[in-house]
């Protein structure tokens, strides 16, 4: 990738990384790339299981594809992965679908990248739902899955990373994205949660085979929010495998909501950040310094599995910053994060592609320059 200027962040003491397993396991995963609405792609009229890979992304994953992104700088991949659609009544997996995912996961891995696979838009009544109501059926599933991922990925190592859930939420309710922790709807999520990531944990790795035993796992809190996972209700699950300091804590946050994730139209939205100006940058220092208190420091690793800047009225010098600062930050104290790719550029939709996949080029070199240096600075 062409030199480009580096974006000069503020400097700051080093935050104090304890010794750990674990957060040297973070660290090397470095900066992180999803390939999105991809094998995530739920609710599309296909002819073909095999067509929800490009039903949303309107493209194929190639090997080109991967390679790209990590000759790019990036070492760690994450790949989203939905299930219910392509279960039977018995909840087992299509064979067909998993040879595709595993195809791509091989690709990933021979560039020698980090892997994150996970089950993603399976977050529905009749499958899995954090409520109690649902509870007993959303334990069966998650169960169902990932013994079946378990066992066919035992044999690798630990370069590949199992994340337990995505954004878990209680779907079409006016406390989907927010809840009031201290309330009994607020307590029955944070637990419900809870629940499901140690039934995932449980089933990973009571599979008693290869690298299940102590293989890395990523787990949310409610919705993935850090304020969820930083909340008290919330716990890590009890490593039934024996395994020591095996389980990251993960997050999603498109911080500040109203730059990163806002839409045009929405109240509030803003197109500009800058590294010189608090008003952004503050709320980054503030939820990573609260994850770095609350894990880091005491030697649990974080990962940011999501985290971007939507595309606005050609604002990229502004995402470029964005994407310097929000990296930097991270790695200072000892956070590992991901870019999430989607492959949409233009329209009113959530516009977060840097790699357009039919050429396999970045389309803004500039934000991929930045967070590979800032990716290294620590």
């Amino acid at each position: 990738m062409e030199e480009l200027e580096i974006v000069q962040v503020p400097e700051w003491p080093q935050a104090e990384i304890p010794q750990s397993d674990a957060l040297e396991f973070v660290e090397s995963m470095s900066l992180g790339w999803n390939l999105g609405n991809t094998f995530d792609a739920v609710d599309c009229s296909v002819s073909d299981e095999l067509q929800y890979e490009s039903a949303w992304s309107k493209a194929m994953t190639t090997k080109e594809m991967i390679h790209a992104v990590a000759d790019a700088g990036f070492r760690t991949i994450r790949i989203p992965v939905s299930g219910h659609n392509h279960v039977d009544e018995d909840w087992q997996i299509s064979g067909a679908w998993m040879d595709r995912v595993q195809e791509v996961v091989d690709w990933a891995l021979d560039e020698d990248m980090y892997v994150i696979l996970n089950i993603h838009h399976d977050n529905a009544e009749g499958f899995m739902y954090p409520s109690y109501e649902r509870l007993e059926q959303s334990k069966e599933y998650v169960s169902a899955i990932w013994k079946q991922i378990a066992a066919r990925f035992a044999d690798y190592d630990e370069k590949l990373i199992f994340e337990t859930l995505n954004e878990p939420r209680q779907i079409g309710t006016d406390h989907e994205w927010w809840v009031d922790v201290n309330s009994e709807t607020g307590k029955e999520c944070l637990d419900a949660v809870n629940q499901l990531n140690q039934t995932a944990v449980d089933a990973i790795r009571e599979s008693g085979e290869g690298y299940n035993a102590f293989r890395y796992i990523m787990v949310p809190g409610y919705c993935a929010s850090p304020d969820f996972a930083l909340a008290e209700g919330f716990t890590l699950p009890t490593d039934s495998g024996g395994a020591e300091n095996r389980i990251l804590v993960s997050v999603h946050a498109y911080t500040p909501y109203n730059f990163a994730l806002a839409g045009e139209g929405d109240q509030g939205n803003t197109d500009l950040f800058s590294v010189s100006q608090r008003k952004g940058t503050g709320e980054i220092d503030d939820f990573m310094g609260k994850l770095y208190e609350k894990y880091t420091s005491k030697g649990t690793g974080v990962v940011i599995g999501e985290f971007g800047a939507r595309i606005k009225n050609g604002n990229t010098q502004a995402r470029t910053e964005f994407a310097a600062y929000y990296v930097a930050r991270a790695r200072h104290y000892g956070i590992s994060v991901c870019w999430w790719d989607n492959n949409a550029f233009a329209g009113n939709g959530e516009n977060f592609g840097l790699l357009r996949r039919a050429n396999c080029t970045f389309m803004f070199p500039q934000i991929v320059a930045q967070m590979v240096h800032y990716s290294k600075a620590r």
